[in-house]
């Protein structure tokens, strides 16, 4: 029997449903330039009355909403000269001011750093990142990263996602290993978002967690949004928080750790983590969400993007890409299924 786990949220503020967390935003207001930039572009638009203000908006311009957001965050969007929210709903007459800054010039530096490159053409690049590389430059890991490498090995990525995450489309943590898709052009980015935002991804993950599970298979419908105790960290909470729903099928069990398929149906920062955690079976190995005990001695969470599905956005065909778990995370089975036969 399949076990559902689920929780709603009843914060009725929080609308945006749809809008991703950092793993799957097309677009981040943290990659948005300052106001302090020289504008490119300014114009004055009108609005149906009743809408949301970043819906009409994004619906105009023809960018992401995540972008449009970023922009009324950062007080580039007026209405009638004066800073409005998101959700602000527009009047009959109202003046809505648009200004989309310069983008900053790049901070990230190409590196010859190697790639498992998985498939290439001119739209796309799937790779299979490896545990411990960060994705794109942030605080404490400017250098070293995934984007280093592909401004290193590709003459062109998409500048949808800003100047410090070109092409990424979406990503995974530091710590976890497995396979990402980039875009190449801003036309193959939107594309590939759109999947995303829709969730007609393919996206499998395998994890090693702490605890047996009885049920064969279960579900975790459980809103994510920040930890208010804790910034830093994800949790779930039922006020401003955003629907995550987990799917996972149990393959082994040992006699301390399950062996687990895992699948995304949205995509919140750290949402396997969490919501492992929030089931009383965190992720071996996860310093965040996991025990303070650390199970054999590892440096990492045991999770994997082991498979990632999409139409290509050029061709419309269906792509599909698997990637075996790290030497280190099958090493690890195999430990487990000796000490479990020899019981």
């Amino acid at each position: 029997m399949e076990k559902e786990f689920r929780e709603s949220t009843i914060d009725s503020e929080i609308e945006d449903l749809d809008i991703e967390y950092d793993e799957e935003a097309s677009y981040s207001e943290e990659t948005l330039p300052t106001g302090s930039d020289i504008s490119v572009e300014e114009k004055v638009i009108e609005l149906p009355a009743g809408i949301r203000l970043d819906v009409g908006v994004t619906e105009v311009l023809g960018k992401s909403r995540s972008f449009v957001q970023g922009l009324i965050t950062q007080e580039c969007i007026m209405v009638n000269g004066l800073a409005k929210k998101a959700n602000y709903k527009v009047h009959t007459g109202d003046k809505i001011e648009v200004m989309i800054p310069a983008p900053r010039e790049s901070t990230a530096e190409p590196e010859n750093i190697p790639l498992e490159i998985l498939y290439e053409d001119e739209d796309v690049l799937v790779v299979n990142k490896p545990q411990g590389m960060v994705v794109h430059p942030a605080p404490g890991a400017w250098t070293g990263t995934m984007v280093n490498a592909l401004l290193f090995h590709c003459d062109n990525l998409s500048g949808i996602n800003g100047v410090l995450r070109p092409g990424i489309v979406h990503r995974i943590d530091k710590d976890t290993s497995g396979i990402l898709v980039v875009a190449k052009n801003d036309t193959a980015h939107q594309g590939l978002a759109t999947q995303l935002k829709a969730h007609t991804m393919e996206r499998k993950y395998l994890a090693l967690v702490h605890g047996v599970l009885l049920e064969p298979s279960g579900t975790v419908d459980a809103p994510i949004g920040r930890d208010p105790s804790d910034r830093k960290r994800m949790a779930v909470v039922m006020h401003h928080s955003k629907l995550a729903v987990t799917h996972y099928t149990v393959l082994e069990r040992f006699s301390e750790t399950s062996y687990l398929e895992v699948r995304l149906e949205t995509g919140r920062t750290h949402q396997i983590r969490v919501h492992m955690t929030y089931i009383k079976h965190p992720v071996l190995g996860d310093p965040v969400y996991g025990p303070k005990r650390n199970l054999y001695g590892l440096k990492g969470q045991m999770l994997h993007a082991a498979r990632l599905g999409f139409v290509h956005p050029r061709s419309g065909v269906w792509m599909k890409f698997d990637a075996p778990v790290p030497k280190s995370f099958s090493a690890l089975i195999e430990k487990l299924r000796i000490t479990q036969s020899s019981h």
